[in-house]
């Protein structure tokens, strides 16, 4: 039975609760929840609600509702005109309402961007792998998946009601227009990747909150970098571009030229480089910037922060100020030690104040990195140490996660170089690799359909343009495009990361070094990718989860790496989870027509059909390691024709000023995707 029905929506309402969708970080599942968690906690605590109850989250403008039964509710967050029955009430206090009662939330007023509703009780929702959090560019979690519309009904979860009451003033966050966020530097600062004088303008200016912003990141408005590197070498030819590793909530992620700080329905892998990272108590004021309001960075200590358990005084949100002596003076690296045989470095690398990123070896793509990395997750899954929150690995990092209140980063990094010091040699890694054949339909229409919407829509001069296979064909040296057609059916990928473009999405290389087809990626990115579309950048392969914004250059399509069936079974998938692949899966293509494709994407999400088929097997590095050795004459050869024919393209873009033309589309905010990293 209903016990509240939606009057009215409002343009884009929710149901969330906190923290969200924990633990799925490394499959390319965001944890969604409250973007501005402290307002949502304390409507909660003023009707008595537990922590994690469900409520509502409303962007710009609230929901009217109408209450079937008695209770109490109270709304949070940006100030809104409130009232229950045409009567004026008060936020940050709880309020009974009887049957029939309904409770009206305007517009956010003049300050902030989103309103906070809790009902006692909590409002009951799908769980889904763990939350009742919705995201919506899942299609799960909250009222199927979606946004509220007029005329939903929705259910009270029943969970107990304490004690009710009011938020303190000096409880109460601060709205302003001109906000200041504390950050901690790292992972990528000076002088590796961005200038002094680079890390001297973040510092010193006011952002400004650019219109195209959302619940996946915060874009934003301010001086282009110097940049420290000409490049990002094989990751791409755009000095923010690095081999994918995890991401931060709360990153300030360079796209390009362009900074997004990345959201709680953000990416959880991506290749661009991020300096600085909003600390987990100062996160809730993603939740309250609005377009035209300006953002001032203020570097602080890591074991200086407010604890993001406190709801209250000690949370210091009060203060539009951040109250800081000086950041750490570290440039974001904790620390670095070697592998226990000597062989290869480690960097530990700061992430906000819950994060160590954990480095291998060089910026180059190097198996026995990857194998590095799986080894140190392993050893810390085993133990699970009081604190962890995810293991989140890249290409050649782990991203490891923990409570700043229960496992600080100090003892983190203790912990971190003893278990370094246990790891076995890369070289005795033997994995369980399953080599996974699917469908792909080569040049497929959909992709070419994206390819003319940038064209109309974005810019119709790129270098990639109107054929991304010919552009590969040219970035790689090739004869023909046969050639690329060739490589690709004949390459067996390599699965290093999950979730590049969310849910499950494979950022795959193929074992042969011959067949690594190296373009860069789309900048500006495409503002729209259909599902299941098979793009390659920088050296990698990717998998699009779901539509979206994109930067991957198109070969192709294939069927679903997401069981949206979920938890009914799905061909090829396991009942478990809703993901196809595993971590060093090999992915294998065999040709099908778009016709034959389609109908094989309708048998998949009917749960049926046998388009994936799947075979039991192992990865040796050792063995890899000889493979390659016996073949090394041939794989140099074949690099440097690569290399030489990329160089060629980089100075053809040089003479054709292409680099200048990106950088000002850049600079008049032309770029309508969020961000390559989110969608690669």
């Amino acid at each position: 039975m209903a016990t509240i029905t939606v009057l009215r929506a409002g343009p884009l309402t929710t149901i969330q609760d906190w923290p969200g969708r924990v633990g799925y970080w490394k499959v390319g599942v965001p944890p969604s929840g409250p973007m501005d968690d402290l307002s949502f906690r304390l409507a909660n605590r003023a009707v008595g609600n537990p922590e994690h109850a469900a409520g509502l989250e409303a962007t710009m403008m609230g929901p009217a509702l109408r209450f079937a039964e008695a209770t109490v509710v109270a709304v949070t967050g940006a100030p809104a005109v409130v009232t229950i029955n045409g009567i004026s009430v008060p936020q940050w206090v709880s309020h009974p309402v009887a049957a029939g009662d309904v409770l009206d939330v305007g517009p956010a007023t003049d300050l902030g961007m989103r309103v906070y509703v809790a009902v006692g009780g909590g409002v009951d929702a799908e769980d889904y792998l763990g939350s009742k959090s919705t995201f919506t560019l899942g299609r799960f979690g909250g009222l199927a998946g979606r946004t509220l519309a007029d005329g939903d009904e929705l259910r009270s979860a029943r969970l107990p009601v304490g004690v009710t009451g009011r938020v303190l003033g000096d409880e109460q966050p601060a709205f302003t227009h001109s906000w200041q966020l504390g950050v901690t530097v790292g992972p990528h600062s000076a002088p590796e990747f961005f200038t002094a004088d680079d890390i001297d303008d973040l510092f010193g200016t006011d952002y400004e909150v650019h219109f195209n912003s959302d619940r996946t990141g915060i874009r934003l408005i301010g001086p282009k970098p110097r940049w420290a590197r000409t490049d990002g070498g094989e990751a791409g030819l755009h000095p923010s571009n690095i081999h994918d590793n995890a991401y931060s909530v709360g990153a300030l992620d360079f796209t390009g030229d362009t900074p997004i700080l990345l959201g709680p329905d953000g990416p959880s892998l991506g290749g661009f480089v991020c300096p600085v990272t909003v600390v987990t108590a100062q996160r809730w004021k993603l939740g309250q910037l609005k377009p035209g309001d300006t953002v001032r960075f203020v570097p602080v200590r890591s074991d200086q922060t407010a604890s993001p358990s406190q709801t209250g005084l000690g949370r210091r949100a009060c203060f539009v100020d951040v109250l800081s002596a000086g950041g750490d003076p570290d440039g974001g690296i904790l620390g670095s030690t070697t592998t226990a045989d000597g062989t290869t470095s480690v960097t530990y690398r700061r992430s906000g104040d819950d994060n160590i990123l954990v480095e291998y070896g060089d910026m180059h793509l190097d198996l026995a990195l990857r194998a590095r990395v799986h080894a140190l997750s392993e050893r810390i899954d085993a133990e699970r140490p009081a604190g962890l929150i995810d293991l989140t690995p890249g290409i050649r990092s782990l991203q490891v996660k923990a409570d700043p209140d229960v496992w600080s980063q100090e003892r983190m990094l203790a912990w971190l170089n003893e278990c370094e010091s246990q790891l076995p040699a890369a070289e005795d890694l033997v994995v369980p690799s399953r080599t996974v054949h699917l469908p792909l339909s080569w040049d497929d229409p959909a992709t070419r359909e994206a390819i003319e919407r940038y064209m109309l829509g974005v810019r119709s001069d790129a270098p990639w343009c109107p054929w991304n296979i010919e552009f590969i064909r040219r970035m790689n040296g090739l004869g023909s495009v046969d050639d690329v057609h060739e490589i690709v059916f004949d390459a067996s990928y390599l699965v290093l990361g999950l979730g590049d473009v969310y849910l499950g999405a494979p950022v795959a290389v193929p074992l042969d070094p011959r067949h690594r087809l190296v373009t860069t990626k789309y900048n500006p990115a495409r503002t729209w990718t259909p599902e299941n579309a098979v793009g390659i950048g920088g050296a990698y392969m990717c998998i699009y989860g779901m539509e979206g914004p994109g930067g991957y250059q198109f070969v192709g399509r294939t069927t679903q790496v997401w069981n949206h069936r979920y938890p009914s079974q799905a061909p090829g998938f396991e009942p478990e989870h809703p993901w196809l692949l595993r971590f060093f899966d090999q992915i294998r293509w065999y040709p099908v027509s778009s016709d034959e494709l389609l109908d094989m994407r309708a048998d998949v999400a009917a749960g049926r059909g046998d388009s994936v088929r799947i075979s039991h097997g192992s990865f040796s590095l050792a063995e890899h390691q000889r493979f390659l050795d016996r073949n090394a004459a041939d794989i140099a050869r074949r690099r440097t024709t690569m290399e030489a024919a990329r160089a060629e393209e980089r100075e053809r873009w040089s003479r054709q000023g292409e680099f200048a033309v990106v950088a000002a589309i850049d600079a008049v905010g032309h770029e309508e995707a969020m961000d390559e990293g989110k969608v690669a």
